[in-house]
Order: C-alpha cells, then structure tokens, then sequence
C-alpha cells in the first residue's frame, strides 16, 4: 500500500430516511466526497448480518461468515423497480429518533417490506439470478436454510434445535429444505439483491479512483451458518457443543478480561485441508473488497482461550495459533494479497515478529501515545515510532472521539500531547477515524 490517506465511516452510519445506513444515494455521494477531498480509501465494518437479541446487533457476531446485512438494502432502488410503493416504504415505522438505530423496529418491519418486494419480483426469471445461485450454492444453500430454521424455531440458537437439524443430518436437511422452501427463497432473493447493489457501489467508487478497505472478524459466532453446517473446524464435542470460547485476557479496557463467545477454530484440521475454508473465505472477501482489514490478527500467533460457558476470562489461557504456516498457504493459493494486520492488544515479541514477516502493515493508534501510564518517547505509538509500514488511526470503538480524548486529558498528558503534535507535524499524518 501507497501512502495514501482514507476515512473509516460504517454503511449502518450513513444518513438514511429508513432507520439505517444503506446503499442508496448517500453512499453515493459519499463516495463522491471522498474523491473530492483527495482521498483513496473508504473503510467500512464487516458487512454481515447481524444476530438480532443475543450481540447486541455487533457485525461481529454475524450468522454468516459470507453473507451480507439484507438492512443494508436500499429501499428506494426496490421502489425504483416497482416492487415496493413509496407509499409502503414511508409509512413503515424504522424509529423515529435521529442518529440512532433501532434494530428492534428494522428487525420487525424492513423485512416485511423486503418480503413484499420478493413477493412481487420475477427473480427466477432473472438470468443473473440463476447465476448468483449457480457461483454462491457453496455457501448460500447452507445460509439460506439456516434462517430459515432459525424463523422456524422461534429464533432459538441452533443448539437448541432437535437432535436430527441440529447435528446436520442429512435426512433432516433434505426435510427442512422442502418443508422450508418458501422462507428459504426469500433468503436467497435478498442476497443477491444485497450483492447486486453492493457491486454497483464498490464499482462506483473504483471508477472515482476509491478503493474500499474491508473489515473481517477472525471469528465467527456460535450461532451461524458457519458453526452448524461445518463442525469440524471448530473446537466442538461429539455432541457439537463448544468446548472453549474466544476472549482476552484482563487489560485496561477489561479487569476481568473478556468472553467473546466467538467458537475457536480446530487448526490442525485446517492445516490438513489445507486451510482450504479460509482460503475460500479470503477468496470471497476480496471478491468484495480491495484491502481486507482482519481483526484480532494475533490470534493467528497466539489465541486466547476461555471455557465455553464462562462468565469470565480469568480463568483462560494462551494457545499456540497456525503462525506463518497459514499465510503461507494462503499466498500460494491466492497470491499475494492487500491485507491490513489489527494487531492491537496484548503485544509480546512473536506476534511482532508474525507480522513483519507477514509484510503487513500493522496499526497505530494516535490516542493511545497519550496513556498517562506510558508517556515517553518510547511510546510504539507516538508518531515519531511509526515504521514505513502501519496504518495510523486516530482512534478506536474502545476510545473516546478525538476531540473528546483531547479534552479529557489531565494537565500532563495534555503537555505531552502538545509536544507530540509539534514534533510530528512533518509526517503530515491526515488519517480520520470516523466511527
């Protein structure tokens, strides 16, 4: 990567008439600014969809380590197909309140509209579309069936189903695509209407010389697509219940540590596959993106592993991860990738040695040289530290706002932080955050 600047602004963030960001005109537009402000980059959060009730809505804890968000479907372009009615779209109740989403009201109405207009579509004639179905049937057959069940039972978690689903038998398979036909249809239909108009866009903003900086979470939930329909890569008992969860360790952020109820991957199958899951996923992702962001990268050195069941990572511990093994054969299966390492956390000598001999750019954090506990010019993160090779943040979702950071410092920090932008005013850094 180029040294080039770019804004970090997630799709739900855009501004919408709907309840939530999406892929209508002011994506768009944003993209034109980005053009016009002398910008290369556009980063967004994963684009998957979210589990409604049990994560809080977080893009990472998605049903689907390849599928998109259908709320992210732009309402006005169905209406422009003559499946929905302006009518129908304004008088449908998203939430009300500026700025913030209500993912209870979108989850109980924007699909009744996005039904209506499967409803009224003639998509099985569509040549496109038998194409969509033909390319994704790898992954979108075992996706669509899934939400299906879940709707079917009441969104319980899929370990909660009968023993024949939940297990993936294949009688029952066969069972629930035909008894489920309708409802999985429908999940097919807003998939691809999902990826067609995401197409457009991401070529939109190539064609304005933007490039698009995807996001990817090194885990995928419990409960998804992904767990279900494929239990061997994941740490699972016979009975396919977890046997440990992904977390971190007690930090700043955290004095208990975390539990993520992330499922932890059984690497040593994956290497005897040839890691050939990730490599489809990586595949697809930069079907989608031109930069892929992963999260949590030094999971891939060392990961940290909590009791599934735990309330409490306290009582977790380290496991060793694939290492270079992985990237290795991930490039000689694709080639050699844009990729951006998140390598925040907890730190030690091996994930850093893991990235550099990745190449990857890593990242830095502008707020974090102003930590009243490491102030000093030995800061990783103070400005004058940073390699050739990193991609600078003002900040993260566990930071303040820039502003807010900055008025938030005591006397100390702020003196600090008067010295630092003065000295590193010649780097001329002009990354933004905006998250």
């Amino acid at each position: 990567m180029n040294r080039k600047a770019g804004i970090l602004m997630p799709i739900f963030s855009l501004p919408s008439r709907y309840g939530i960001g999406c892929f209508d005109q002011a994506a768009y537009d944003f993209v034109d600014y980005l053009a016009e402000a002398g910008q290369t980059y556009w980063q967004i959060l994963p684009l998957s969809p979210t589990s409604f009730g049990r994560s809080d809505n977080s893009p990472y804890q998605s049903y689907s380590a390849f599928a998109g968000n259908p709320y992210f479907i732009s309402l006005d372009e169905l209406a422009e197909e003559g499946v929905l009615t302006a009518e129908e779209i304004e008088s449908c109740d998203f939430g009300r309140q500026s700025g913030i989403i209500n993912y209870k009201k979108l989850n109980e109405n924007r699909y009744v509209l996005l039904r209506k207009a499967y409803e009224r579509s003639h998509v099985n004639e569509d040549p496109a579309y038998q194409e969509f179905l033909t390319g994704n049937g790898w992954w979108l057959n075992d996706y669509a069936l899934f939400m299906a069940l879940l709707d079917f039972f009441g969104g319980s978690t899929w370990l909660e189903w009968p023993e024949d689903i939940r297990m993936h038998w294949d009688f029952a398979v066969d069972y629930y695509n035909r008894e489920l036909y309708f409802e999985i249809e429908f999940q097919k239909y807003m998939q691809f209407k999902f990826y067609r108009q995401w197409s457009r866009l991401k070529a939109y903003a190539n064609a304005r010389h933007i490039q698009i900086i995807g996001d990817i979470p090194i885990y995928v939930s419990v409960n998804s697509t992904d767990v279900w329909a494929h239990p061997e890569l994941f740490q699972l008992d016979e009975n396919h219940v977890p046997t440990a969860t992904a977390g971190c360790p007690p930090d700043a952020f955290a004095a208990d540590g975390q539990v993520w109820w992330n499922t932890l991957y059984n690497w040593e199958h994956h290497k005897n596959t040839g890691y050939e899951w990730w490599s489809s996923r990586l595949w697809y992702m930069f079907r989608m993106y031109d930069v892929v962001r992963i999260d949590h990268f030094r999971a891939f050195d060392e990961y940290f592993s909590v009791p599934y069941g735990s309330s409490s990572a306290a009582n977790g511990h380290w496991e060793k991860g694939p290492g270079m093994d992985f990237f290795r054969t991930i490039e000689w299966r694709l080639g050699r990738k844009q990729v951006v390492a998140e390598d925040l956390g907890f730190m030690t000598n091996t994930v850093r040695q893991l990235v550099n001999e990745t190449g990857y750019p890593n990242m830095k954090v502008l707020q974090f040289c102003f930590d009243k506990n490491d102030i000093g010019y030995a800061n990783d993160y103070l400005p004058h530290n940073y390699g050739r090779n990193c991609v600078v943040y003002t900040g993260t979702h566990d930071n303040e706002t820039i502003q807010g950071g900055y008025q938030g410092l005591d006397t100390e920090c702020a003196v600090w932080s008067a010295i630092i932008w003065e000295t590193s005013a010649h780097l001329m850094i002009r990354c933004t955050n905006v998250w």
